[in-house]
């Protein structure tokens, strides 16, 4: 077997090792923009994630991948590199040493990521990950190895390319210790219930831009005692037990949309002097749009805990007793569903959603599936879908459901807003919600809300008998054929939610 060339050590001209975030923030200062808040903001030529451009490497590399990383071992020899060692989760059982070269022209990059992350108890020991970023590099390529856990990241300077390399292979090797990376946040819900406090655990899956961050960094309109506690936003570690492991220290928000009133807890954390803006709107004198697209709609912001209501000093979550997947359609999907465990391991297979400027943009706002709501899974997809089932089916008295964001009803339809999904949140939580079967899908959706009217939200109210059954059948056919593409996929996931091939009669 041939030497594995991602296993070489990285050499440079010159390495400046962990440097402070002051000094980093000091060596970009000619990439910078400082806001009206006194933080940084900077501009990246690349303002999404390279997925077209992205090969993971099972087997042997090619002789084309094996040609770009000798060339770029070459080029680092001529460098000025910045080494950064960061520390992902604090738990005993998961805790991962990270490693990211890059050159000193690009110090944002590790100035923004690094603030995600913690301090590496043993800098000087080998990394668990090692990620290797050439922002200037001729050709756009991102290669993963994960026998090594080495990623090479070649023409990216978006400080998300850096993020999601790490939390990529931390999934990866989650997976090969018995555990279950989650591309999800994670929060607990506080609540007084028959005069005692009561809290649970919640996690949310939702590609980027279906309101995944907003819903988990919202607090509900809580008073008082009730209240929340925001832990992660991105990726946890799920154990057999439901217990959610952290990965981050602090925020890498998406921003489009943000403004006060509706996303006060974001807001805050986004205008402190603190935060790390990328792509996003900052005029000559500093002024801050969030509201303004020119430069993309994939506008980021690193935001610190500290500067966060309603967070405390942990990212693990005990328990996640509340597991709700969001997706954003726009037709006969309901604002939520209650499902069983082989419904709600259908829906993580099925991850639907929309595909948002975060991901490719230029096919923002059409229609996608992606297993798991999580687009950096490394290996066999149908095996994560019955580790999941197996983990839903230890766990019985965990709650299960979908979560639409979009709208009900088509174009002319009605949105589903912020509020409505916030509160459904609440009233989950709460057990505010009655349930009745839903005879056409097998899931429960809900006959009343607490404290809402939900006669607009019902996409039962929006069509006539006839358009409603040719929808449901068209996307009971798209559902039965996505499911059916992994051969090894437990038949009962595939069975829960009445795929007949045969269409239901109108």
């Amino acid at each position: 077997m041939k030497p594995n060339i991602f296993e070489n050590p990285v050499i440079a001209k010159e390495m400046i090792i962990n440097p402070s975030f002051d000094e980093l923030r000091e060596m970009a200062k000619d990439n910078e923009r400082t806001t009206e808040f006194g933080s940084a903001s900077y501009v990246s030529r690349i303002r999404s994630r390279s997925a077209k451009f992205t090969d993971i490497i099972y087997g042997e590399t090619t002789e084309y991948q094996e040609n770009l990383v000798r060339e770029a071992q070459e080029h680092m020899k001529t460098r000025k590199l910045l080494r950064i060692d960061r520390m992902m989760g604090g738990h005993p059982d998961f805790n991962l040493h990270c490693r990211l070269y890059v050159p000193v022209e690009y110090a944002q990059i590790p100035f923004g990521w690094g603030q995600l992350l913690f301090d590496a108890d043993e800098p000087e020991g080998d990394p668990d990950i090692t990620v290797v970023a050439l922002p200037d590099w001729k050709e756009r390529r991102m290669l993963v190895d994960p026998k090594s856990h080495v990623t090479y990241l070649l023409s990216s300077d978006y400080i998300g390319e850096i993020k999601k390399a790490n939390l990529r292979m931390a999934m990866y090797i989650a997976k090969c210790r018995g555990l279950l990376g989650l591309h999800a946040g994670s929060k607990e819900i506080h609540f007084k219930k028959d005069g005692k406090m009561v809290s649970k655990g919640a996690i949310f899956f939702g590609l980027s831009g279906t309101g995944k961050t907003t819903l988990t960094c919202h607090h509900h309109r809580f008073e008082g005692d009730e209240g929340v506690a925001i832990r992660q936003d991105d990726v946890i570690i799920l154990k057999d037990n439901m217990y959610c492991v952290g990965t981050e220290k602090n925020f890498y928000v998406k921003t489009e949309g943000l403004e006060e009133k509706g996303q006060p807890v974001l807001y805050h954390a986004a205008t402190s002097p603190g935060a790390v803006l990328e792509n996003i709107w900052v005029d000559k004198n500093g002024k801050v749009d969030f509201l303004n697209y020119e430069l993309t709609s994939n506008g980021r912001c690193v935001v610190y805990r500290a500067d966060m209501d309603y967070t405390d000093d942990r990212i693990d979550l005990d328990c996640a007793d509340i597991v709700i997947f969001i997706t954003r359609r726009k037709d006969i999907v309901p604002p939520v569903a209650k499902l069983t465990p082989e419904q709600g391991t259908a829906f993580f297979m099925l991850g639907e959603s929309i595909e948002t400027s975060a991901g490719d943009p230029t096919k923002a706002g059409q229609s996608l599936r992606c297993v798991g709501t999580n687009p950096f899974i490394v290996g066999q997809e149908y095996e994560e879908g019955n580790i999941f089932l197996e983990i839903l089916r230890k766990n019985p008295k965990i709650q299960i459901f979908l979560l639409n964001t979009g709208m009900v009803g088509g174009e002319s339809g009605e949105k589903i807003t912020i509020y409505h999904s916030t509160e459904i949140i609440k009233q989950i939580a709460k057990g505010g919600i009655k349930w009745e079967k839903d005879p056409l899908w097998g899931y429960e959706i809900p006959m009343s809300i607490d404290g809402m009217e939900i006669t607009r939200i019902d996409p039962r109210w929006h069509y006539s008998r006839v358009d409603y059954i040719k929808i449901v059948n068209q996307l009971k056919e798209e559902r039965r054929k996505w499911l059916e593409k992994f051969d090894g996929l437990d038949k009962d996931i595939i069975n829960s939610l009445n795929l007949r091939p045969d269409p239901i009669p109108v």
